[in-house]
């Protein structure tokens, strides 16, 4: 329960203006442009497009700017900015397999049709402070070199050339495609909803889960099949002209985590696939989502349900961090009648014990 605090519209629109002050510092530097932002904090706009399922980097890199840098913050912002938009209508599912590759790596498979594409990655980097990045010194164009053109096959078509990984999977017959922005929560989930939270869940927690998964709190052994980032085109079908008119390209990373299954009855040994799919480079998520996807099918292929990643109700329910910034940040907010009412609980309560015992447990004055 809230209760009103007098003078508080004064003192929400000093903190305001205390905010806007911080936000802007020191006068004497340049202000922060959107499109800096955008360009040189790339990865931080594609978390909060991802998070805040919205792809729009100029909207993503304003957020990040209003919220100070605070990640959460900007995604709280954007997402609901999305909730004021009209909806035209629903894309085509995105052909990933044709996807205009930037980056691509396997850790199942050294040789691949195609090749690994390191890309734009941090992974051989030393991780050691760079002092050139204190001067605005100048980068080197990257080399380039000329587009192949060839398809780039899926790692997991290779295997199950030999039978020896799980189909991509069907929904059942009839099956329509949930929209979690639209429709309640309801456990159990079809895997179509669990994989649009998952995309939009929070990076830490499925990171954390994720690590659990390979820390033995779940049946996986997990190996990288394959992970890419691209651009692909969004086609929307337009009923007046009878075709699919392309929306535009849009760069996603995806990731298909390949883990092991000892078969059953109906099914002989195989390996089993966990899959991740979100907005931008955000391989790091991408492949969280996909260890936890592939663990919330625990119960589809028979095994125990022991560890925290199994569990559907608790992964999904915790992994939103809008919601759970809501359920925190609340604590802050008076709590005044709330807390009189525990304090006189306990107080009572130590009464009653003191009557029991026989010992003095009044609390001092000062505490009064």
């Amino acid at each position: 329960m809230y209760v009103a605090v007098k003078g508080g519209e004064a003192a929400i629109s000093n903190a305001h203006r205390l905010l806007a002050d911080r936000r802007r510092g020191d006068r004497s530097l340049p202000a922060i442009g959107i499109d800096q932002i955008v360009a040189q904090l790339g990865l931080a706009v594609d978390r909060v497009m991802a998070e805040a399922s919205l792809y729009d980097r100029a909207l993503a890199a304003l957020a990040v700017r209003q919220a100070r840098g605070d990640m959460i913050e900007a995604i709280f912002i954007l997402r609901a900015y999305r909730t004021t938009l009209p909806r035209f209508g629903y894309s085509r599912p995105v052909e990933t397999g044709e996807m205009l590759v930037e980056r691509r790596v396997s850790a199942t498979y050294k040789d691949l049709p195609g090749g690994q594409l390191l890309g734009p990655t941090f992974d051989y980097t030393h991780r050691l402070l760079d002092p050139s990045l204190l001067t605005d010194e100048a980068v080197d164009a990257p080399p380039e070199r000329e587009e192949a053109g060839e398809p780039v096959m899926r790692v997991s078509d290779i295997l199950a050339g030999e039978g020896l990984v799980e189909d991509d999977g069907s929904l059942p017959e009839g099956h329509v495609p949930g929209d979690i922005t639209r429709e309640p929560l309801e456990f159990p989930m079809a895997r179509d909803l669990r994989l649009q939270a998952l995309a939009r869940g929070d990076e830490g927690f499925l990171l954390a889960l994720g690590y659990s998964t390979q820390r033995g709190y779940a049946r996986t052994h997990p190996f990288v099949g394959e992970v890419r980032i691209g651009e692909v085109e969004v086609e929307l079908d337009m009923p007046e002209l009878g075709f699919a008119v392309s929306l535009g390209r849009i760069q996603i990373t995806e990731c298909q985590m390949i883990a092991q299954f000892k078969g059953s009855a109906k099914n002989p040994p195989q390996f089993t696939r966990g899959y991740g799919l979100v907005f931008g480079q955000s391989e790091r998520k991408a492949m969280a989502m996909s260890l936890v996807d592939r663990a919330l099918r625990a119960e589809e292929f028979g095994e125990d349900i022991v560890a925290p990643a199994q569990d559907e109700e608790f992964v999904i329910s915790h992994s939103d961090n809008v919601q759970a910034t809501g359920f925190v940040e609340h604590l802050k907010l008076p709590h005044y009648v709330d807390f009189q009412a525990e304090l006189d609980l306990v107080r009572r309560m130590r009464r009653e014990y003191e009557a029991a015992h026989g010992e003095n447990t009044e609390l001092p004055e000062a505490a009064e």
